[in-house]
């Protein structure tokens, strides 16, 4: 039995990483996406939270979200999108020969792992971090040579409100044995953060 105990800091601010059942290469295909979209801003609609970051990868996904001040559940939120979106996509997606007893017994379809995983960001180093790591994983994953070049990814929007450069992370040089997000990078040219934890 899990005793893992989710961080639950009302107003907080959260990095996610959540994934396709059995790592199905799913998750950028129209429909998801269309779906993901609609369940995003329906769940919003009754629980409110900000979208800080994402990036979508065929396979899982990051982002880092704000919640409101005095709320915490951020699981609710999970659940209802990740419903949404299996609901809207069960006729294209659903795999009848994945469902087991313990899936019909919690109502589970077979487009989502059952849990996510999630860290509460301490500061802005922090939030930063994650940010370049959200950014650079499609790079990291091998699905482009460079971020600006993957379209499912919020670093679009960064460029656009010039908080990043247009060529940030293009010179692979400045990262550390081109691991970037998950080590500490060092000599990499300086660029605005953005600043909603300061």
């Amino acid at each position: 039995m899990s005793h893992y105990r989710r961080a639950n800091t009302a107003g907080s601010t959260y990095f996610f990483t959540v994934v396709s059942y059995r790592r199905q290469q799913i998750l950028c295909d129209s429909a998801i996406r269309n779906a993901l979209r609609k369940a995003i801003k329906d769940t919003q609609l009754k629980y409110p939270f900000t979208i800080d970051a994402w990036v979508l990868l065929p396979d899982h996904l990051h982002c880092i979200w704000t919640l409101p001040e005095g709320d915490a559940d951020f699981s609710k939120r999970w659940s209802l999108i990740k419903r949404r979106v299996s609901l809207a996509c069960a006729d294209e997606y659903k795999q009848n020969k994945w469902i087991t007893s313990s899936k019909k017994k919690r109502r589970e379809s077979t487009l989502w792992q059952r849990r996510f995983w999630e860290h509460q960001i301490r500061d802005q180093a922090d939030f930063n971090h994650h940010l370049d790591y959200i950014h650079y994983n499609p790079v990291k994953h091998g699905l482009c040579k460079r971020p600006d070049l993957w379209p499912y990814s919020t670093l679009h929007r960064y460029i656009k409100e010039e908080k990043y450069s247009c060529d940030w992370a293009i010179d692979h040089s400045n990262f550390e044995d081109g691991e970037y997000g998950e080590k500490r990078v060092r000599g990499h040219k300086k660029r605005a953060h953005p600043t909603w934890l300061t």
